[in-house]
Parts: structure tokens; C-alpha cells; sequence
């Protein structure tokens, strides 16, 4: 991946532990998360129905769809527990105090969903 792919967000001091801040880039809705100092990027999109996930109940790196309830886990985009939807994520980078984002290499989307298989 090469610099041209990273989008800058903002400086990582804009985004405390526990908070979240919700960004548009290229007419996409992208929710950022900082739990315990690891940033997370989510798409703003719950892959049931499409509703915003930005205000829904995070526990721990567990957030609930405001909508109907469904929890993903923001570290993989999977549901916890069983295979099913899962949220499309992007890797975020941290360069100089900046944060980065590439939307060209989602780290998980539905297509990937195989990777959400259900503990053995």
C-alpha cells in the first residue's frame, strides 16, 4: 500500500480513549473509535439494513446496531460467537501523530464474511 491510498483524518490526540468521531471521505460515512488507545474505522453502515451505527452502545470492542440490536466486533467487523453479516472495516495507521485511513483495502466486508465463522 502506498501513501497515495492513506487518507488523513485528523491527529490521533483528537480522538481520547472511549470517544468516537464520525467522518465523511469520498461520500462515505466512516465511525472511528478508540478503545483503550487502538483506533478502529468502521463503515457507518450496518450490513442488515443499512442504519447508522455512529451512535449505537459500545461493551467493551462490542458495538450494538442501534436499529435492531445486532453486535459486531469492531477489532474484526464479525458477530460474536456465530457466523453471519459483517460490518466492513478499514485499517487505520498512525503516521506522525496523524491518522490514516484506506478505503481501497477494506479489512473486512461481506464478501469476506467467511472469516466471521462461529468459534469451534
Amino acid at each position: 500500500m502506498n501513501s497515495s491510498d492513506q487518507i488523513p483524518l485528523g491527529a490521533v490526540d483528537e480522538l481520547a480513549p472511549g470517544r468516537r468521531k464520525l467522518v465523511f471521505v469520498d461520500g462515505r460515512s466512516i465511525v472511528l473509535f478508540n478503545i483503550d488507545g487502538t483506533i478502529h474505522a468502521i463503515d457507518d453502515s450496518c450490513p442488515h439494513q443499512g442504519a447508522s451505527v455512529a451512535n449505537g452502545q459500545l461493551e467493551g470492542c462490542v458495538l450494538r446496531c442501534p436499529a435492531h440490536g445486532l453486535r459486531f466486533d469492531l477489532r474484526t467487523g464479525c458477530m460474536p460467537g456465530v457466523a453471519g453479516l459483517s460490518l466492513t472495516t478499514f485499517p487505520v495507521r498512525v503516521i506522525d501523530g496523524k491518522l490514516f485511513v484506506s478505503l481501497d483495502d477494506p479489512a473486512a466486508s461481506p464478501a469476506q464474511a467467511s472469516g466471521c465463522n462461529a468459534a469451534p
